[in-house]
């Protein structure tokens, strides 16, 4: 993989992030799990590491401050009381949730402009363009953003390593550029595929990881784009226009 660096830059930032994985796990803001929160998003940094993407400081400027968070949650409770006593600032734990609830409000706002600019100008930029595609046609495709793709790319990982076949360790013989011309081939005669099916064939974590930078860099490109019908659903791989 040195051969082909890959900076996928991500431009959502941590809260992005811990706002997708509060979704994902579809509970209120007030009402998240916390210590099960950071356990999460420790778990996409380390896939974005080993991914080599572009990672933020605030990122990892979170992930302490919710690893700290973790360790008062898992304090007895006198001794939390304690801690609290001995700092006359706020409680992280709520003070990190009411930025979330203010950052909520905000894209919400953003999101609804957004809208409104679109039925404004009769443009439904939420659909695919892709003529080609000949299912679900009348079914609006939302944008995927990388938090989509990691969490799918994790998916995958996860089900390879279960299998019989799959090999954790192995001799690098894939490389992010012959995976570009091997998807472009798979391609040249359909419009889309679906993302596990990018996979299906990988018989390594090494394999897995190549083909997924490779889509990374079609994406970059506008070679392709990722779509899906609904939030955390399956994610469709369309040749772009």
């Amino acid at each position: 993989m040195a051969e082909y660096k890959i900076k996928f830059e991500v431009f959502e930032g941590p809260l992005d992030l811990l706002l997708y994985l509060i979704k994902k796990e579809e509970v209120d803001i007030y009402e998240v799990n916390l210590t099960q929160l950071a356990t999460q998003f420790i778990e996409y940094i380390d896939l974005m590491r080993m991914l080599d993407l572009e990672l933020a400081g605030e990122f990892l400027v979170m992930a302490s401050t919710l690893m700290y968070i973790k360790s008062r949650e898992l304090l007895p409770v006198e001794q939390q009381v304690q801690t609290e006593g001995e700092d006359d600032g706020e409680d992280p734990r709520w003070e990190l949730i009411r930025q979330l609830v203010e950052y909520k409000k905000f894209k919400d706002a953003a999101a609804q402009l957004s809208k409104r600019e679109d039925e404004q100008a009769n443009i439904f930029t939420r659909q695919s363009p892709d003529a080609g595609i000949e299912a679900d046609n009348d079914v609006p495709l939302a944008e995927v953003s990388i938090f989509d793709l990691i969490n799918a790319f994790n998916e995958v990982l996860k089900k390879a390593s279960a299998r019989e076949d799959f090999h954790e360790i192995l001799e690098e013989r894939f490389t992010v550029s012959d995976k570009i011309e091997e998807i472009l081939y798979t391609l040249r005669d359909r419009s889309e595929m679906i993302f596990s099916e990018l996979f299906a064939n990988a018989g390594s974590r090494a394999e897995v990881v190549v083909t997924f930078l490779a889509l990374l860099e079609l994406i970059r490109m506008k070679r392709l784009k990722v779509l899906q019908a609904e939030a955390f659903g399956e994610i469709r791989v369309i040749k772009a226009a």
